[in-house]
């Protein structure tokens, strides 16, 4: 599948990624909160958020900085990161 490069699409990806890799039920991209924190509200902690970052890297071929890690705590800011780290490299 086709990954998406605008934030919209970035940020329903990652949703669905974090869906995913955390099985979470009863939920979806579309019922996701981009603005949730994924910390304190949804309770990841360091290694899933290391998971998911990894699968992130693969699928939008960048890099995360672990030392980046603290900074991406909701799918909002991880889009904009990723956001980001695309328009640099493009």
């Amino acid at each position: 599948m086709p990954v998406s490069k605008d934030l919209k699409g970035i940020i329903r990806h990652v949703a669905e990624i974090i869906i995913e890799e955390l099985k979470l039920e009863d939920v979806t991209a579309d019922t996701f909160s981009a603005e949730m924190d994924l910390i304190d509200e949804l309770g990841i902690d360091s290694m899933d958020l290391a998971t998911i970052a990894l699968v992130l890297q693969d699928e939008y071929k960048i890099v995360i900085d672990e030392d980046d890690y603290p900074k991406l705590k909701t799918v909002r800011l991880i889009a904009e990161y990723i956001e980001g780290k695309l328009s640099a490299e493009g």
